[in-house]
C-alpha cells in the first residue's frame, strides 16, 4: 500500500520527488495554460460577488484542491478499471486574476481565458466560486460549440427573470435569451425550489430523482439532450445539506453523493464539452465535507471524460 501511494504521487509530480506548489489531485501547477499540451484544463474562479445567500464561494476552489489529495492516492478510482491520468492529459492552471471587486471584469476575463483556452483545442473544468460564473463560460463555449444542451444539477433553476446584471440565480434566464443553450435539449436535476414551469427546460425535480431507478433517469436525459454539445454544470446544494452543508444557499430533500456520482457516470456516452463544479463554500462546513464532495464531483468528472478514450 504503502509504495503505491508514493508512486502515485510521484507520478502526479511528473515524476519530480518536490514541488513548491500543486493543484488539484496534487498536479503541478501550468500558468501558460494557452501553449502548453492538455486535454482538459482546471480554473478556479475565487468569486461570490453575485451570490444572493451566505456569501464565501469565493474560498471554493481552494478548498477543493486542499482536500484533493484524499483522492490521489488511490491508484485506480473505484470503480472505474483505469487510472484517470493514463488515458486524460489534465493540468491546473490556478486561479482567474481579476480586478477585486470588479464583477464586470471577472466575467470579462473569465470568457477571455476560456475562448482561449477552447481556441487551442483543450477543454475546461472550472471550480467556482458562485454559480454566476457559468455564464460567462457558456458564452465562450457557444463560440466554438454553437448550440448547446445543458445538464444542470441543482437545488434552484436559476431562471429567474428578476435580478441584477450579475446574478447567481439568472445565467439560465438569459443564457437561452442570448442562444447559448436550447432549453428544449435541457435538463435541471435535482431542483426543489420555485421554478416557472414555462421556462422551456425539463425538470427532474429532487423527490423525482431520488425515488426513480437510476437507469431510467438516464435513459429520459439521454433523449432530451440528443446528439447536441452538453455543457455540465454541477451546483454543489444539488446535493442534501447532510452530504455538503457548506454551501450559500442549502435546501433540505437534496440528492445523496452516492446517486448524484452514479448519474454522472451514467452520462459518459454524451458529447460533454465543458465542465464546471461551483458554489462551495468552506466556512459553513468545519468537516470539510463539502469539498470533498466537490473535488469528488470534479475527479468523477474528468473520470468520464478519461473513459471515452
Amino acid at each position: 500500500m504503502g509504495s503505491k501511494r508514493y508512486n502515485t504521487l510521484a507520478h502526479a509530480y511528473d515524476n519530480s520527488l518536490v514541488s513548491n506548489a500543486f493543484g488539484f489531485l496534487r498536479l503541478p501547477l501550468e500558468f501558460d495554460p494557452y501553449s502548453c499540451k492538455a486535454d482538459w484544463v482546471i480554473t478556479g474562479v475565487p468569486f461570490d460577488m453575485a451570490t444572493s445567500g451566505r456569501p464565501g464561494t469565493r474560498f471554493g476552489p481552494a478548498a477543493i484542491r486542499q482536500i484533493s489529495p484524499q483522492l490521489a492516492w488511490e491508484d485506480k478510482r473505484y470503480p472505474w478499471s483505469f487510472r484517470m491520468q493514463d488515458r486524460l492529459d489534465v493540468i491546473d492552471c490556478g486561479d482567474l486574476v481579476f480586478e477585486f471587486g470588479n464583477a464586470k471584469d471577472m466575467s470579462e476575463k473569465l470568457e477571455l481565458h476560456a475562448d482561449k483556452i477552447l481556441e487551442s483545442g483543450k477543454q475546461l473544468l472550472t471550480f467556482g466560486g458562485d454559480h454566476f460564473t457559468t455564464l460567462p463560460l457558456l458564452r465562450a463555449h457557444a463560440k466554438h460549440f454553437g448550440k448547446m444542451a445543458l445538464i444542470q444539477f441543482d437545488a434552484h433553476t436559476d431562471t429567474y427573470e428578476e435580478g441584477s446584471e450579475f446574478d447567481h440565480g439568472t445565467m439560465f434566464y438569459h443564457a437561452p435569451k442570448e442562444k447559448l443553450i436550447d432549453p428544449e435539449s435541457s435538463v435541471q436535476i435535482g431542483i426543489r425550489t420555485e421554478y416557472d414551469a414555462n421556462n422551456g427546460f425539463t425538470v427532474l425535480d429532487a423527490a423525482y430523482v431520488n425515488d426513480e431507478k437510476v437507469e431510467t433517469l438516464l435513459s429520459k436525459i439521454k433523449k432530451i439532450v440528443g446528439d447536441l454539445p452538453v455543457y455540465l454544470s454541477f451546483d454543489i446544494d444539488c446535493l442534501d445539506p447532510a452530504h455538503a452543508p457548506g454551501t450559500g444557499t442549502p435546501v433540505c430533500g437534496g440528492l445523496t453523493t452516492d446517486r448524484a456520482l452514479k448519474l454522472l457516470r451514467g452520462l459518459a456516452p454524451l458529447n460533454i464539452v465543458g465542465m464546471d463544479l461551483v458554489e462551495v463554500s468552506p466556512a459553513y462546513d468545519h468537516g470539510d465535507i463539502t469539498a470533498l464532495a466537490g473535488a469528488t464531483i470534479a475527479l468523477e468528472m474528468l473520470y468520464i471524460q478519461a473513459s471515452k478514450k
